[in-house]
């Protein structure tokens, strides 16, 4: 019986771990099949709506055409008009990370009708701003000309939107426009036709050419653009706008302060980047880009920054879009990266210098003239903002251009190409996008998962462990945090449990694949480990804080041992915030997120402390108590590391053995333990456990362990005589046979 006990508990721990792998695996499946299976959206909304409601006298919509997700819509036999999904043509994606879906429907001539939301992830609309307040703004796009908008011929529509929401209105103008003028001239409605081919040479890039400029040679030759605005003109042009409260409160008392002074230039240009980036930055830019893909960098100064902090909340920057025939392109944080300063020689100094990645399944042609589009807002009361759009024009210069003849043909549409680009979820073109990220990732976990699996050969070289934590943190901290800003964060949680109350979709999680890789991995460790390998091993935040503290004992810095009582009643503070978190994204997510800033992560390991004051200060504080405490967010304030010590009870193992001598009397491990999980009785507190394997070093150690030093002295008794008792690292030794416990 007793034989047989030890290998019932492995089948049984087998059996229990083939069950939840199945589990997985089936989640797994489900993620890949309902990301594959999604491909146009109308047919989803198109049985759920009333023909009726879109044209007057309506009765029902047509089949869904073959090649493109459009519906005719009839009047008896009479077709008046087509319905169609923004979504299945452009982007549309908003403040929430999820697409804006909206039912639009244009007649025959090209004339829009109707407009309709029928589902969206917004927050700031799902729980602040009423939902009415936003679909009012359609009204005014009932009776726009589409075919006299995309030929110049109508006047540029003038966005109200609602203050606290301007990324969402943003998104849906633009997408409801830009998917309009598509179908318009999919079906020639108005006399709209498909583009055609220029006659004669077709301009392209000369990759050939590449010549160091200084600025003034950069701004004199066009490959620089400037938009130059003082606080008067800016007010010059709320008046003309008709918006004469917006114009009467000026960011300034003096009207000639520069209200903004705006930058633009194509750096995927050979010359141009090299002399605005420098060669460094130039070759790292280039290996995030694709064939054929573009980057701009833009630099301004002044009272108004083009950024904004809609990118620091959501992640979207929600003053500017950069605008080339229909195609417009919004960028997200993971599009951008902030520089120190521009690298020409004579360039002035700049607030704001900016390097953003124009994603690789937006059409953009480096030849042909491309328009930055500033969003320049106003507040006009307490919950109203006004709104002026200026352009800012931009053109390769000549001579960093090359002609081929073509032949003219008409460009038709393609429809296994567009069908192409509708099946392709958005997600996969992200993973696409980030392979070798994602390879060095996996790389970096199957090292960990090495670790881990082999950690007794390991820790019996305490040498060659501290180099590979060590190096292993590094890794973390540089590579997946500060470059790949691949930090979890406690909104993820809260963001997924949210999910999963207002209607769950994988998409929006499969967006970043370094985060769901990191989460997936989180998920297994959970059942083997505990929190203890995020935490302590893949965290960047916990990686700086560790790095730091290592550094600050090479300089004496004074480490304060908290008192165990005192540390006991500090280390739920945690999961009370975490409680805390979560009870507020229960009644609002967009207030739960905001309070999350409880995180230092984005202020410290996303934005490079590139944040208001406040924010600095309290990642900087954050980081000087890790000086002195080590780990001392992790120990006592980290809300992520709460809400992963609460499922980790679920881990299967004990991989880190104790002998029955721990704790009584032997302390060593208990006082060596970085963050104090190791109890005066000897037990390891696996919820505050960070597993950095120190104590499994020491477990095996025969120079600091008495145990160990206990049995190497009997092995060694015959060669070298010891006493029968004596004293070792003031605990007392007895000769007595050692039993372990596990």
């Amino acid at each position: 019986m007793i034989a047989r006990k030890p290998s019932k508990i492995i089948l049984c721990a087998a059996r229990r771990m083939v069950r939840v792998l199945k589990v997985m695996a089936f989640a797994l499946v489900f993620m890949v099949v309902g990301g594959n299976a999604v491909a146009a959206e109308l047919p989803r909304f198109l049985k759920l709506a009333d023909a009726s409601a879109f044209f007057q006298g309506a009765d029902q919509f047509g089949e869904i055409d073959k090649n493109n997700p459009v519906a005719p819509v009839f009047k008896g036999k009479e077709q008046v008009g087509y319905i169609f999904i923004n979504s299945d043509f452009v982007s549309s994606i908003g403040y929430s990370g999820k697409p804006i879906h909206m039912l639009v429907a244009i007649d025959m001539k090209g004339v829009l009708q109707k407009i309709e939301l029928v589902e969206h992830h917004e927050p700031i609309v799902l729980i602040g701003i009423p939902e009415k307040k936003i679909t009012a703004l359609f009204d005014d796009y009932i009776g726009r000309d589409i075919p006299a908008l995309a030929r110049g011929e109508a006047k540029e529509h003038q966005v109200d939107a609602v203050s606290g929401a301007t990324v969402t209105v943003m998104v849906m103008d633009d997408t409801v426009l830009r998917s309009a003028i598509k179908v318009a001239r999919l079906y020639g409605l108005g006399g709209l036709k498909a583009e055609q081919k220029e006659t004669g040479p077709q301009a392209s890039l000369d990759l050939s050419v590449e010549r160091k400029e200084d600025w003034v040679n950069l701004l004199t030759e066009g490959s620089v653009r400037r938009l130059k605005l003082t606080v008067d003109q800016v007010s010059q042009g709320f008046e003309k706008a008709g918006n004469f409260v917006a114009a009467s409160r000026p960011e300034s008392e003096i009207g000639q302060d520069t209200f903004i002074e705006l930058y633009a230039a194509l750096v995927s240009v050979p010359s141009v980047g090299k002399s605005l980036l420098g060669e460094a930055e130039y070759k790292n830019m280039q290996k995030r880009l694709e064939s054929g893909q573009q980057a701009i960098l833009l630099a301004g100064d002044g009272l108004y920054s083009f950024k904004g902090s809609g990118y620091v909340r959501g992640g979207i920057f929600d003053r500017f879009q950069v605008l080339q025939g229909d195609s417009a392109v919004r960028f997200h944080d993971y599009h951008h990266k902030r520089l120190r300063s521009v690298k020409a020689d004579g360039a002035p100094a700049l607030k704001d210098v900016d390097l953003f990645i124009i994603p690789d399944d937006i059409p953009f042609n480096p030849a042909k003239p491309w328009i930055v589009e500033l969003l320049i807002g106003r507040a006009t009361g307490p919950t109203k903002k006004g709104f002026l759009t200026l352009n800012l024009e931009n053109q390769t210069a000549e001579d960093y251009l090359k002609y081929e003849q073509s032949e003219v043909a008409e460009v038709k549409p393609d429809a296994a190409a567009i069908e192409e680009v509708i099946a392709t979820p958005v997600w996969k073109k992200m993973w696409q996008a980030k392979t070798i990220e994602i390879v060095f990732l996996v790389i970096a976990l199957t090292i960990l998962s090495v670790i881990f699996f082999f950690q007794q050969w390991l820790v019996k070289r305490p040498k060659l462990t501290e180099q590979v934590r060590i190096g292993y943190l590094i890794f973390i901290l540089v590579g997946v945090g500060w470059y790949a800003n691949a930090q979890l964060s406690v909104v993820n949680i809260l963001a997924a449990l949210n999910a999963l109350v207002t209607g769950f979709d994988w998409s929006y999680f499969l967006m970043e694949p370094l985060i769901f890789i990191l989460w997936g991995s989180v998920a297994v460790a959970l059942l083997f480990w505990g929190r203890g390998p995020y935490c302590g091993w893949l965290c960047p935040f916990g990686a700086l804080q560790e790095l730091l503290n290592k550094v600050a004992k090479r300089f004496k810095v004074p480490q304060w041992v908290v008192p165990w009582g005192l540390h006991e009643r500090l280390w739920p503070l945690k999961y009370m915030i975490f409680l805390g978190l979560f009870g507020v994204s229960l009644h609002s997510l967009s207030m739960a997120e905001q309070l999350s800033e409880v995180e230092p992560f984005k202020t410290v390991i996303i934005l490079n402390f590139i944040r208001e004051w406040p924010f600095v200060i309290f990642g900087l504080l954050m980081l000087a108590g890790g000086l002195f405490v080590e780990r001392f967010y992790c120990r006592y304030l980290c809300p992520l590391g709460a809400a992963l010590a609460i499922p980790g009870k679920l881990r299967m193992f004990e991989w880190l053995k104790r002998y029955k001598e721990c704790g009584k009397p032997c302390q060593i491990c208990a006082n060596e333990c970085m963050v104090q999980a190791i109890h005066p009785e000897g037990n390891i507190n696996v919820n505050e456990c960070l597993y950095c394997l120190h104590c499994h070093v020491l477990y095996s150690d025969h120079h600091k362990c008495p145990v160990m030093i206990k049995k190497h002295a009997k092995q060694t008794r015959f060669s070298k005589p010891e006493s029968k008792q004596g004293q070792i690292a003031g605990i007392e030794v007895v000769e007595e046979k050692v039993s372990e416990k596990n």
